[in-house]
């Protein structure tokens, strides 16, 4: 097979290493990639955020799947273009990625199909959410509805920090992301982030894991893309693993399907686990970064036939396995992140960090060559990934290679997966 994988990520870094891997792949390609990628396939001559180039390329490569990595891609229809050109992709359609796209639709979604979620309403107009959030016994949740590259939402600790996040997402913070704006109220608890395979009518578990949001240890500081993950995750257990296949995974698949909009590719459920239960604090429609990198380190089958299978509306009778021992993934940021990260030093090491450990894994995210030097390019720029046969085993593994890397300006939390 000729595989197409879109993006440039740790993310797709993890999926471009679960992808070679395969024996039924014998071509992949990749837009745009990163150094680390481009180590397991060739550079693909079209651009994601350019369809149009998507699906030229694919044509005349002779792509037999298309494999999005990020979300943009997916939310702007990526999926549907690929589709009415003959082209296989894996992935939702973009009226079915209004999973992710849109906070509002998801709610009421939820609303239709009765997921539990948190209580909140939508607005498209300033004035109104700021009474709405003045009239809340706790200082809420403010959320763009849009993408805002998993910076639009603020845990507001106080009403001022609320009425503030609110001003500034109508005020233009996320661009078109922010038009409207999601209040809802503080859930408690603890998060987890549940994986599943979707047909658009089966829905298969993958696995779990816990992310770690904030810049800081102790989860303080402002919230990040991900600045580490464990998986499975330390607080899910078999029944609860249960009761969200039941109340929300396999509902919204449902209703999706009912709407006429059947949603097929990945499906993570972003989880507050209650007093009452799990609960959903929203949906995406593709892997998670860092959660992907945790997970992929644990796949035991081939990935692709479950693509395959996916798209084929096979899944009824399909699994993939996962292994039982823990992995936890471990960011290294360049200063400044999230605010202003500061690019262009020089990164060396990565082949001694590799080496550390018989299940260590250093995926590549916003890095870039100049010359003979790996450099930073971006905020978050390494993934460094380890397995083991319990988490304790898998966190020194994970921060014996972070100490292996030759990289003085970078950044990481030392509370990953800690007890």
């Amino acid at each position: 097979m000729h595989i197409l994988l879109l993006g440039s990520g740790g993310r797709e870094h993890a999926l471009a290493w679960a992808l070679a891997a395969s024996p039924l792949v014998d071509r992949l390609s990749c837009a745009p990639g990163n150094p680390g990628i481009l180590e397991l396939g060739e550079a693909a001559d079209c651009d994601p955020a350019d369809l149009d180039s998507v699906v030229a390329f694919a044509r005349a490569a002779a792509v037999d799947l298309v494999v999005p990595g990020p979300e943009a891609p997916l939310v702007a229809g990526v999926v549907d273009r690929l589709e009415a050109a003959g082209i296989r992709a894996f992935g939702p359609t973009a009226a079915a990625a209004r999973l992710e796209g849109s906070k509002s639709f998801t709610r009421a979604l939820c609303a239709e199909a009765g997921i539990p979620c948190a209580a909140g309403r939508s607005f498209d107009d300033v004035d109104a959410a700021i009474a709405y959030i003045r009239a809340q016994p706790a200082p809420p949740v403010i959320k763009a509805d849009g993408l805002a590259a998993g910076k639009g939402v603020t845990v507001a600790a106080t009403f001022e920090a609320a009425v503030d996040a609110a001003e500034a997402a109508f005020g233009g913070r996320f661009g078109a992301a922010g038009r409207r704006v999601v209040v809802e109220e503080r859930m408690t608890g603890t998060e987890a982030s549940l994986f599943a395979i979707a047909d658009g009518t089966s829905v298969r578990m993958l696995a779990d894991a816990q992310d770690y949001k904030r810049i800081g240890d102790g989860d303080r500081g402002p919230n990040t893309g991900g600045m580490g993950a464990v998986s499975p995750a330390p607080a899910m257990t078999d029944a609860l693993r249960a009761e969200a296949m039941e109340r929300i995974l396999g509902p919204a698949v449902t209703a999706m399907a009912r709407r006429g909009t059947p949603f097929r590719g990945i499906l993570y459920a972003g989880l507050m686990l209650t007093d009452d239960g799990p609960k959903l604090v929203e949906f995406n429609v593709r892997f998670g970064d860092p959660e992907c990198q945790a997970l992929l380190v644990r796949l035991r089958s081939d990935l692709v036939p479950g693509l395959v299978a996916a798209v084929d509306g096979e899944l009824e009778n399909f699994d993939l396995r996962f292994r039982a021992e823990p992995s936890v993934c471990v960011i290294m940021a360049a200063p400044g992140y999230p605010e202003a990260p500061v690019t262009g030093s020089r990164i060396r090491g990565l082949g001694a960090a590799q080496e550390s450990g018989p299940d260590v894994h250093v995926f590549q995210a916003s890095t870039a060559r100049r010359g003979e030097r790996l450099v930073a390019a971006g905020g978050r720029v390494l993934g460094v990934t380890a397995a083991g046969p319990d988490v304790a085993a898998a966190r020194r593994a994970a921060y014996a290679a972070v100490a292996a890397i030759d990289w003085p300006e970078a950044v990481w939390r030392r509370d990953i997966a800690a007890a």
